[in-house]
């Protein structure tokens, strides 16, 4: 055999990107959906040199290995500068975005179609479960920081880390 006959089956591949700066359930159910409809999940953090997050993107991708490792299929990296070029790098054919509400969906559709644009790659969108419709990192952090409890919007391993980096031992 040659070519692609010898290659087997080609996997399935799809990529969910953000700055996960923490990780959320929110994310987290997400990435665990496109876990169940891809061979492998690309979990693709984003680096904003103009941005100082709360969590370096080394600590990040740590706390997403770490929260992620039950599904088997999730790998976990960095990445700057467009996402399609982050896909074209890899053979993603596509990207997975939850949607909250429908502000998110005027802003998410018009990045969707200018991906589709540049290089062919399509958008899947998932609606968010309802239980984290409201949830984003940057409440959490907030919330975290003036001491209320966030421990059922985040994986214990994540608490643990924005308790630390607070200084709410």
């Amino acid at each position: 055999m040659t070519g692609s006959e010898s290659e087997g089956p080609k996997l399935r591949r799809a990529v969910c990107p953000g700055s996960f700066d923490p990780i959320t359930n929110g994310h987290l159910d997400i990435i665990a959906r496109a876990s169940k409809l891809y061979d492998v999940v690309h979990v693709a953090v984003m680096i904003n040199k103009s941005k100082q997050g709360l969590f370096t993107v080394d600590e990040r991708i740590d706390l997403i290995r770490q929260v992620t490792a039950e599904y088997g299929n999730v790998e976990v990296e960095a990445f700057h500068g467009l996402l399609v070029d982050f896909c074209k790098e890899r053979d993603i054919p596509a990207i997975v975005k939850g949607l909250r509400a429908v502000s998110d969906f005027d802003y998410e559709l018009q990045m969707a179609q200018m991906n589709n644009g540049l290089s062919g790659v399509e958008t899947l969108f998932v609606p968010t479960n309802p239980t984290y419709s409201f949830l984003s990192s940057s409440l959490v952090k907030e919330v975290a920081a003036w001491g209320g409890d966030v421990s059922h919007l985040v994986p214990p391993v994540v608490l643990e880390a924005l308790h630390k980096r607070l200084g709410k031992d």
